[in-house]
């Protein structure tokens, strides 16, 4: 089987997939050589890469010779620009780009002062070692000229061993014939490049291809091959059938070879690399000569071109200057094409440059190329996927660009595609399916572009965080090294001044606070103090602050109750003088009950006192604990401290308002007694005067003694209230009170309670008092009831039995010595009535104190 250096050196060929066959029309300008144009009054030189690769070598007003580098830079990337000409630099602005968007890219503008002179060239020679070579191409900015401009340098320095290198002179693109009459003219030189190739990569055979449609440039490197230093046998011409697009990289290697380079690889990574003839001619002038790659051949066509032909035209030459020197002929609507017809773009405007890449100006008529038809609907032919030679699937494509879903369209290898416009040329529905493309590559190409520029942006922050972070520690390490040797070098007295200016300063730092503390409001809010912690030093504060208040609060309501003692007393004396028959036993006997009652009463306000006194220190006790915690604990806890002191300021006031409303409720009582006994007093003298028949008279004495009852019988409930009050009183204070029953003073032994003691005693009385008259405001309400029963006054008879006298005697003084015992026998069925009565009113005054028993018991 033959191996593959065989099979080249017979000359077999593969047939690639794909592929089409326009007209050619090369005749328009392969058949006159390749001339000179007139120099342009300026040039206009893209410098794109500057900021990003590379940096520029000239300034506005600098004169530049022919050849002098306009940028500079290190990166591999740079591929430097030179000056076409001598002139002044009279612009670096933004200029527009030879690119069917027109986008305005960075451009040197040089006036041309028609010189033409050459800065100073260091020719080379064959015996340059590689590197200095590659150095030599490298700075004189050679690219590829097939049309893609990438970097010559790179290829020619690959990773990989090298077996095969090929010169793509096929050229198959319409109109085009530079690389033609460049073959022609310039054999000689392209085969000396193709030397200094094969000095670099050393590749075990070289393969110079070219169309079957150009046999006279055919001859010619076929004659410059015999006569060239290269080795013999390693070097041939190979002719390949005329096909478009044959000439792109992969398809021609694929038709030399039969290998088929992988999608998203390159050809290096099967040991093959294919140069353009131009470029080989380009780097046999920067090598040998040192010129730097400042012009090219370019193809001028059409039927619109008065003078087609091909012309050596510098970099940066304007269109509009190209096309005004060959006698350019516009007509309506008339298009200008960078490139051939099947891959070229047209232009927005002629004032734009010639590139590197640049290889052709069409310039057609109406009839050559129309105007473009409407874009119809795909049909589903599939002609496209016949005619793509990177066997793609065109219409996949188009669906998924024109819905703009283009990483679905990347998923179907569309940056495989060439851009040879088969697919275009093949489509019946005139879609321009290269168009589609190529929006859908830019897009796909920003998204990465953005995407890096991401990437590079979080590296970027990442490095600053960490030297910001290396820096902070290095000053941490500096800064306690410096303390250090502050503190060796340091005297006992210097320590010690230290330590008293931090002293000071804490000192100073906590009678802040305490200022603050003090000074802080206390107002209402509506918080569960139970849910609290317990209180610090501000806590303290309020509540002692509350306590005041309530201390207060109270005095208030002991003088109003003082007040209305005295009124009652001086009620009850002027009801004394007007009753001289009252016996004193009834007298004794009330203030006896007074008197045990405000026992009481100052007993459980000296428990009270305890009670709060042993509340007030423990939160002092809290409060010292707390000076020796840190301060950031008690700003913690400062919201906690301020709510308990609003909580125990509001409880204050509640009780403040709750005894002055009892103070109002025993004013009521107190009228109802004087009413009471201002309406017994008169019945109580009209009862004397005994009758066997109940006249009028005595049926409302009768009324009267029933009343009289229930009185009594709603009193006996109200001191049985205070007994169960008597009952949580200590033992110590039961006998104090029972030892000054039997005076006429309301005071306890002096030396048994301090003067705040007696204060709080007399305020609990004050509150014991008020309770008893609203228990006995109740039953006064509950009588009037009774007394407008009709059974009730209809059987009434004007005289008590012996036997409810008895009853009611015992419970109530007053009121049985005002009502005379009867000087004749009831009747037994107003005896039988009266009795009724006072069971009725014995047992509402029962329901009544129970009542009342409950109410106070929910108060306190």
């Amino acid at each position: 089987m033959l191996t593959l250096l065989d099979q080249l050196d017979k000359g077999t060929l593969w047939r690639s997939p794909g592929g089409i066959h326009p007209p050619e029309v090369k005749f328009l300008s392969n058949t006159t050589p390749i001339s000179q144009l007139p120099l342009a009054q300026e040039y206009l030189i893209p410098v794109p890469q500057v900021g990003e690769n590379c940096t520029l070598a000239v300034k506005v007003g600098d004169k530049v010779l022919k050849g002098a580098p306009l940028t500079q830079g290190t990166s591999i990337w740079h591929l430097p620009v030179h000056a076409p000409t001598s002139g002044t630099v009279v612009a670096i602005e933004p200029r527009a780009s030879n690119h069917a968007s027109a986008l305005p890219v960075n451009t040197c503008v040089i006036a041309a002062d028609g010189e033409d002179r050459w800065c100073e060239l260091t020719p080379g020679s064959i015996e340059l070692s590689n590197h200095e070579m590659i150095a030599k191409i490298h700075g004189a900015g050679i690219a590829g000229m097939g049309g893609a401009a990438f970097p010559s340098h790179i290829k020619l320095n690959p990773v990989s061993e090298i077996e095969l290198v090929i010169i793509n002179g096929v050229e198959c693109e319409p109109y085009i014939s530079a690389d033609d009459r460049l073959m022609r003219e310039y054999s000689q030189d392209i085969l000396a490049g193709i030397g200094i190739i094969h000095r670099l990569l050393a590749p075990k055979r070289i393969v110079i291809a070219i169309e079957d449609n150009k046999p006279e440039a055919i001859k010619a490197m076929q004659q410059a091959v015999i006569q060239s230093t290269l080795p013999a046998g390693s070097t041939r011409v190979t002719a390949i059938p005329t096909k478009y697009p044959s000439g792109g990289e992969k398809q021609l290697i694929q038709i030399i070879t039969g290998r088929e380079v992988p999608s998203g690889s390159i050809p290096a990574k099967l040991g093959i690399v294919v140069h353009n003839v131009g470029t080989a001619f380009a780097i046999h002038q920067a090598v040998t000569q040192g010129k730097p790659l400042i012009e090219r051949v370019v193809t001028v066509t059409g039927q619109n071109v008065g003078k087609p032909g091909n012309y050596w035209l510098p970099i940066g030459t304007p269109v509009e200057h190209v096309l005004k020197h060959t006698e350019f002929n516009a007509e309506a609507e008339q298009k200008v094409i960078i490139g051939g017809p099947m891959m070229g773009h047209a232009l927005p405007t002629i004032q734009v440059p010639i590139l590197k890449g640049t290889n052709c100006i069409l310039v057609p008529s109406s009839q050559e190329i129309g105007t473009t038809p409407e874009e119809k609907a795909c049909i589903r032919c599939g002609e496209c996927a016949n005619a793509c030679p990177a066997l793609l699937l065109p219409q996949q494509l188009f669906w998924h660009a024109k819905a703009e879903e283009y990483d679905k369209a990347a998923s179907y290898n569309l940056k495989d595609c060439i851009e040879c416009g088969c697919c275009s040329y093949v489509c019946p529905s005139d879609i321009p399916l290269v168009e589609y493309y190529r929006i859908a590559k830019s897009a796909l190409k920003q998204a990465a572009d953005e995407k890096h520029q991401a990437e590079r942006a979080k590296q970027r922050f990442e490095a600053r965080i960490q030297r910001l972070e290396e820096e902070k520690l290095a000053r941490e390490a500096k800064a306690k090294e410096a303390a250090a040797r502050r503190q060796a070098t340091m005297t006992s007295t210097d320590k010690n001044a230290v330590a008293e200016a931090m002293a000071r300063i804490a000192a100073k730092k906590a009678a802040a606070a305490e200022t603050s503390a003090d000074n802080a409001p206390v107002e209402i809010v509506a918080a569960d103090a139970s849910s609290t912690e317990a209180p610090k030093g501000k806590a303290a504060v309020a509540a002692a602050i509350a306590r005041a208040k309530a201390k207060k609060a109270a005095a208030a309501a002991q003088g109003a109750d003082d007040a209305e003692s005295s009124q009652q007393a001086v009620s009850s004396e002027q009801t004394a003088s007007s009753k001289p028959s009252e016996p004193t036993e009834q007298t004794e006997s009330l203030s006896q009950k007074d008197k045990v009652a405000a026992a009481i009463a100052r007993a459980k306000a000296k428990k009270a006192a305890l009670k709060a006194d042993s509340d007030a220190n423990g939160d002092t006790d809290i409060a010292t604990d707390n000076t020796d915690k840190p301060a950031t604990e008690t700003t913690a806890n400062a919201e906690v401290d301020d709510k308990k002191a609003k909580v125990a300021a509001a409880v204050a006031r509640a009780k403040a308002k709750k005894a002055a409303a009892q103070q109002a409720e025993s004013s009521e009582v107190t009228e109802v007694q004087s009413k009471l006994a201002a309406d017994a007093k008169p019945e109580s003298e009209s009862s004397s005067i005994p009758s066997a028949p109940l006249s009028p008279e005595d049926e409302k004495k009768a009324k009267v003694a029933a009343a009289v009852a229930r009185a009594k019988a709603k009193k006996a409930a109200a001191q049985q209230a205070e007994s169960t009050e008597v009952k949580e009183v200590l033992p110590e204070h039961a006998a104090d009170a029972k030892s000054d029953s039997g005076t006429e003073s309301d005071t306890v032994p002096s030396a048994a309670l301090s003067p705040e003691d007696e204060k709080k005693a007399k305020v609990a009385a004050a509150v014991a008092h008020a309770k008893a008259k609203k228990a006995a405001a109740q039953q006064v309400e509950s009588s009037e009831v009774t007394e407008v029963q009709p059974e009730l006054t209809a059987g009434a008879k004007p005289e008590l039995t012996n036997e409810s006298d008895s009853e009611s005697g015992s419970q109530l003084g007053d009121e049985s010595s005002s009502v005379a015992k009867p000087s004749a026998p009831l009747s037994p069925e107003a005896e039988k009535k009266a009795k009724v009565a006072a069971a009725v009113a014995r047992a509402k005054a029962k329901k009544a104190a129970r009542e009342a028993n409950a109410i106070s018991d929910a108060n306190e």
